[in-house]
């Protein structure tokens, strides 16, 4: 009951400052104004006139009205998804986010029509950014506008793939996201009580051994209940995908992804490699984990049991005054707008039925606001996650001037900002802590740490043998369980007890239901390791480094991920740099061992000290 009361008192966020409905005069005008927009962009590209006698001022007119159209669009399906998101069994959310979905496709069609003509005038390009600086400032965005024409089918092959999507890989997206907000099952036989899934999975972090152990069953259980339609959903994304990437030129859909995340193949390789040899390093904090709960080895279900005796909770209150606190010793400003944001009504904690699991951020660029969502639990790692999204929001509060072309960074930079959020929380988290409760800020951090590090190596491992496999037919939910556990076996080695594994890891996590972002994995290790390595740079230089820090998040857009992080002086192709984040890890493991020793052996206070 007392949980139901602090569940009940966690905010909501609030849309209305960015439409009072979506029924209301002000929303319907603006699906208007994004229907002219949209021609006027369409007409624009077409001038081919223009385009030969004027290529600079076509490209700039061009941007003007993309900038415009994209920037709308935005600002209208942000304020959709966000009411899908937190009620998935409302049929006006979800019919809404389809028709703006449809609205969308004349701008992805000048998209495609846009890169078309533009490398017609491709050989005149170095001259026309030559004489224009203002052009200049978007070269990056223009030749990778070529680089993506090159992977671009005919225009009415895309304008096709665009519309079938609707009713294909995204509707199978929807599917995932609308069983795995709502999916239940029973919790009490006599009362008759049910859990979703997302509140079954808050659960691993009880301190009771049988119920996080019950949660468990009972999560697997469910999804059992539905692994044929999820399958179907897995199968249908990826086989789209597939066929799409195939279509267009790609080698795999794998080189596709490290081109949306602005990487080289070389520095994939480079990340992969040092994650793969740091998974004895991680076995190292589960073994002494496991020791500490004096367990002979984890099973899935005590990856996040809390380690210590003395728990602290972390009612909401206490969270934002702490996490004002610590974004303000790094920066007044970044304070400053996490102050606004939780003032604001920006953040929507509370977790209910209907409301997918999970956390994100999600901005608008004409309101020049961002919206926060998050399934608050009242334990650190939720503080932590709070300050992971809100430091989503401020890369996007950052660039909120920017022109839509230069706000467009890769999914691995995406979350750099927020990375860096969680180590500004967690050290100043440390710093201030009792001995007693330092292991369960250490502890919360290596959970973190193991799932950007070794789990996501397994969700790798797994969707890239799964795209191998997918061209022979489609795989039946048994195949993907095996391929699954698979995964965990090589990555969490002997750490793990391997009979309690996740074999329905494939159908919790969303991520693989994005036909658009396939691969959405490794950019978190990417983010992970690069915000340890800012972190460290920080606490090197000191106050000088938050302007340095605001120029990189600036530059993210307009940039490859090689270039920006470049700037930091880092050489992100080498083994070098990625060790150095690992580094930054085992030394945290390294203290979480002697910590760890003292829980059992009762002297944590001495431990400590």
């Amino acid at each position: 009951m007392e949980r139901d009361n602090e569940q009940a008192a966690l905010p909501l966020w609030d849309l209305d400052s960015i439409f009072p409905g979506a029924d209301s005069s002000t929303y319907r005008e603006a699906k208007a104004s994004l229907r002219e927009l949209t021609s006027g962009l369409l007409a624009t590209v077409g001038d081919e006139g223009k385009r030969e006698k004027e290529p600079s001022a076509w490209i700039r007119d061009c941007l003007e009205a993309y900038g415009a159209t994209a920037d709308l669009f935005e600002e209208l399906f942000a304020y959709a998804y966000a009411r899908f998101s937190t009620q998935t069994r409302d049929e006006s959310s979800q019919r809404e986010l389809n028709l703006l979905e449809e609205a969308g496709l004349p701008l992805k069609n000048a998209t495609v029509l846009f890169r078309n003509a533009l490398s017609r005038v491709a050989d005149r390009l170095p001259e026309i950014l030559a004489s224009s600086p203002s052009l200049a400032s978007h070269a990056f965005f223009l030749r990778e506008q070529l680089e993506l024409q090159r992977h671009q089918m005919a225009p009415a092959e895309e304008n096709l793939a665009a519309d079938l999507s609707r009713a294909g890989a995204d509707a199978w997206t929807r599917l995932q996201e609308a069983v795995s907000s709502n999916l239940s099952a029973q919790w009490d036989e006599r009362s008759g009580e049910r859990k979703t899934v997302v509140q079954l999975r808050t659960l691993a972090f009880d301190p009771d051994r049988a119920v996080r152990e019950k949660a468990f069953r009972k999560e697997i259980e469910a999804w059992r209940t539905m692994e044929i339609p999820i399958a179907f959903a897995l199968n249908g994304v990826k086989g789209f995908s597939t066929t799409l990437n195939g279509r267009r030129g790609y080698e795999s859909t794998l080189e596709r992804s490290t081109l949306q995340s602005r990487i080289t193949r070389k520095t994939l390789d480079s990340l992969i490699g040092v994650m793969t040899e740091s998974l004895p390093l991680f076995r190292r904090y589960l073994g002494a984990k496991a020791r500490a709960l004096g367990l002979p080895k984890l099973a899935f279900f005590d990856l996040f049991a809390p380690v210590g005796t003395s728990v602290e909770t972390w009612p909401f209150g206490r969270a934002r005054s702490f996490v004002i606190e610590r974004f303000s010793s790094f920066s007044e400003d970044l304070g400053s707008f996490a102050r606004r944001a939780f003032d604001s009504g920006w953040i929507d904690a509370r977790a209910r039925e209907g409301k997918v699991g999970g956390a994100y951020c999600i901005s608008f660029p004409l309101s020049k606001q961002s919206r926060v969502l998050a399934n608050y639990a009242g334990d650190f790692g939720s503080v932590a996650t709070i300050a992971h999204e809100l430091g989503h929001a401020y890369h996007h509060e950052i660039l909120k001037d920017a022109q839509a072309v230069d706000r467009q960074y890769p999914m691995t930079l995406a979350e750099t900002a927020s990375i860096f959020s969680e180590s500004v929380v967690y050290s100043g988290a440390l710093s201030v802590a009792a001995p007693e409760h330092q292991i369960t800020i250490l502890e919360d951090f290596l959970q973190n740490a193991t799932q950007v590090i070794v789990d996501i190596l397994s969700r790798f491992l797994f969707e890239k043998r799964l795209f191998e496999r997918r061209p022979g037919g489609e795989l039946a939910p048994g195949e993907l369980c095996a391929m699954m556990v698979e995964a965990q076996r090589e990555t969490y080695g002997d750490a793990l007890d391997e009979r309690e594994l996740h074999p329905y890891m494939w159908a919790v996590k969303g991520h693989y239901y994005s036909q658009d972002l396939a691969y959405y994995n490794f950019p978190y290790a990417f983010g992970q390791l690069f915000g340890l390595g800012l972190y460290s740079l920080y606490r090197r230089e000191g106050p000088s480094f938050p302007a340095r820090y605001r120029e990189l998040l600036a530059a993210s857009g307009s940039a490859s991920a090689v270039e920006v992080t470049r700037k930091a002086g880092f050489d992100i192709e080498t083994p070098a740099f990625w060790r150095a984040g690992i580094a930054m890890i085992e030394e945290r493991i390294g203290l979480f061992e002697r910590l760890a020793e003292s829980v059992r052996t009762g002297s944590a206070g001495r431990a400590a000290e």
